[in-house]
């Protein structure tokens, strides 16, 4: 995969062969020199088409510099008009009169173009968006992706035509073809502006804010949720809440997903349950009203506060994984009603944190997600040890120990490489090199480590079956949305009304034979770098027979499966001090920087009978996740059930608290309309 920085040349190529294309076009429209003015036009064009289809993102920049397509566009067709009365006789001003003005006009609708497309954008963002949901009384439509989302694609589409038959006049010196040229312009322009102007009719427009805010309480009434996932963060960050989603569609009840960012909708992976998002305030507040009992909180956000105030429903926190870190105990946490925690370990180590959580609002639960871990099931039995080193990134806080890649990922990969018996998986996480330099360095390092051992590496490639083709086409049949790119929300709302029914089952299903399809077309014992969606994180455990990592949650559900697993130390501190300060690293064989550990390591993985931790791996299996039964998934849904009950206990009270003010405030209220009586008469 092509990394941002490898593109840069090729961008700056890009800019400086259309400033050059404008430089000759602009010298041959001053001589006049007509085969240099073809040359530099066509070129000119040729460039705006391959940033269009493969440098999108030179159109900001050029934007920033004020020289955007719109600009672009008005100063090539001005170029050839100076050209054109450059070229020939006198009269050519007042026989090109008439063509500056056509182009002059097709700009002008260019404008009222965008002007209504803005208009009609406004009637298109609806205060909610759903997902799963059948929206259809809110008369959804189809975008119009020319004249809606994309203003630079429609200049230059609509201006090619005038573009075109001006360079034909400059190359053949008849004026007809600039005539047909620009009014098959004028043309398109019109047809698109009476195309944007019907869709300002009300029989054309999508609902309006009251009108939508009037359907989404009459769904809320009718599909009566009881138990949501709460959602909001950056692009970046949907993983947090995807995790959940198989989880929360297995509960018992009416599932509901609540998201706050308009974006986040398209970046919830597949799920049946139904999504709403809110962006507004006061629209989320309408959940008041409605059946909703708990909210489930993967993370926390600047928003979490705003659905923290409402008081009919309950909140509990169940994080997107636990760690030893600080983040693991955040003092927010005490903003919820409960704290759902895998197991003790976690109950024992927000009671050492001392951040406000009370014991008796800590519920263990487990780890749902890691119910169908493919458990320990002995020694590497093929020719093959397959080691999965995943290490964390670097945090915000600065930590040198929060991640092994900096100091340690090029050793512990050398020494994994040096081995003949290993095949190395290297998934590093999606957020390395973003904060500290040094680490996305040394992440490229190790990938080429790992690209020049695999050249060395004599592997026998599998005969290519189409297996992994079909699967993937299949995954991406269930997994992706038929909406064009240009698609708004309110037609992904149309086309994604309704999940067909048992499509999550069919992806799930889908999932695991593309995996499998998957680890069959590598070639055996080729070492691999895992950066993809696909595989999973959970995909890679099931093949590994060993985990290196950092102090995260990688290596806590990892210790789900049983398995060896190792853990880098790079914090500074003595093997017996890292221990007692990072409980999970108790029962893992612990790396330091120069990987002097790993030949042992290997051999404790290959002889299970030289492995001294794995009764403490148990054990701390059982401290960090809780018992193997009931299954997590059970215990759960219990704690669901239970803290609805609570809610709905809570709601009761409310009401008869209400009603008795209300009952007491009446006699009050009917006394004060009775004018007091006289002293002499009392």
């Amino acid at each position: 995969m092509p990394t941002p920085l490898s593109s840069v040349p090729a961008r700056a190529l890009v800019a400086a062969l259309l400033v050059a294309a404008f430089c000759a076009q602009a010298v041959a429209a001053l001589r006049p020199h007509i085969p240099l003015l073809l040359a530099s036009t066509v070129l000119s064009l040729a460039i705006e088409g391959v940033m269009y289809r493969w440098q999108r993102g030179m159109q900001s920049v050029f934007a920033k510099s004020h020289a955007d397509i719109t600009v672009r566009h008005v100063l090539r067709d001005l170029l050839l008009v100076v050209a054109l009365l450059r070229l020939g006789e006198q009269n050519r001003e007042t026989l090109y009169t008439p063509l500056v003005a056509g182009l002059l006009a097709f700009y002008a609708l260019h404008c009222a173009i965008q002007a209504v497309s803005i208009l009609v954008r406004r009637t298109r963002t609806l205060p909610v968006v759903t997902r799963n949901i059948d929206a259809s009384a809110l008369r959804l439509s189809p975008a119009s992706p020319l004249l809606l989302r994309r203003p630079n694609d429609r200049i230059l589409i609509f201006g090619l035509p005038a573009t075109a038959g001006l360079l034909a006049t400059a190359a053949t010196d008849d004026v007809r073809y600039a005539v047909l040229g620009i009014a098959v312009s004028l043309g398109l322009s019109l047809v698109g502006l009476c195309n944007l102007l019907v869709r300002l009719l009300p029989s054309r427009r999508p609902a309006g804010e009251h009108e939508t805010l009037q359907w989404l309480d009459a769904w809320l009434a009718e599909y009566r949720p009881t138990a949501g996932l709460y959602f909001s963060g950056g692009v970046s960050s949907a993983y947090q809440a995807n995790m959940w989603l198989e989880p929360l569609a297995k509960l018992d009840g009416r599932p509901l997903i609540v998201l706050r960012e308009r974006f986040m909708v398209q970046k919830i992976g597949p799920t049946d349950v139904p999504i709403l998002c809110l962006p507004k305030v006061s629209t989320l507040m309408r959940l008041e009203d409605s059946s909703l009992q708990i909210l489930i909180h993967p993370s926390n956000s600047g928003k979490t506060s705003q659905v923290l105030r409402i008081p009919t429903v309950k909140h509990t926190f169940v994080n997107h994984g636990e760690s030893d870190k600080l983040s693991s105990c955040n003092p927010y946490a005490k903003a919820y009603d409960e704290v759902w925690v895998a197991g003790p370990a976690a109950r024992e180590r927000y009671a050492l944190a001392d951040v406000g959580v009370e014991d008796k609002d800590v519920v263990e639960i487990g780890r749902p997600q890691l119910d169908g871990l493919r458990p320990y099931a002995g020694p590497p039995a093929g020719a093959w040890t397959t080691v999965l080193y995943a290490p964390t990134w670097e945090g915000w806080d600065g930590n040198p120990g929060n991640t092994s890649v900096i100091e340690a990922g090029e050793n512990l990969v050398r020494a994994l490489l040096t081995d003949p018996g290993v095949r190395l998986l290297y998934k590093p996480h999606p957020l390395t090199g973003s904060v500290d330099p040094r680490a996305g360095a040394a992440d490229l390092r190790i990938r080429e480590l790992i690209r020049a051992a695999n050249r060395e590496r004599a592997v026998e490639q599998p005969r290519d079956t189409g297996e992994l083709a079909l699967r993937t086409r299949e995954l991406d049949r269930l997994t992706t949305t038929a909406t064009r790119a240009a698609a708004d929300q309110v037609e992904r709302m149309m086309l994604q009304s309704a999940p067909e029914p048992g499509r999550a089952n069919a992806v799930a299903a889908a999932t695991a034979a593309w995996e499998e399809a998957y680890w069959a077309s590598l070639p055996q014992g080729e070492h691999q770098v895992v950066t993809d969606v696909r595989p999973a994180l959970y995909a890679c455990f099931d093949r590994a027979d060993l985990l290196i990592s950092d102090v995260s949650s990688v290596i806590s559900d990892f210790l789900a499966s049983g398995k060896p697993y190792a853990v880098a130390n790079t914090s500074g501190l003595a093997e017996d001090t890292f221990r007692k300060a990072f409980p999970t690293v108790r029962a893992a064989t612990v790396l330091t920087p120069d990987a002097a550990g790993v030949p042992d390591l290997l051999e404790t993985v290959r002889h299970p009978e030289k492995d001294e931790l794995a009764e403490v791996r148990a054990e701390l299996k059982r401290e960090l996740l809780g018992p193997d039964e009931p299954v997590s998934q059970v215990r759960f849904n219990d704690a669901v059930q239970a803290l609805c009950s609570e809610a709905q206990e809570h709601r009761a009270r409310m009401v008869e608290r209400l009603a008795a003010e209300t009952a007491t405030e009446i006699p009050d209220q009917g006394k004060s309309l009775t004018p007091p009586q006289p002293a002499h008469q009392a």
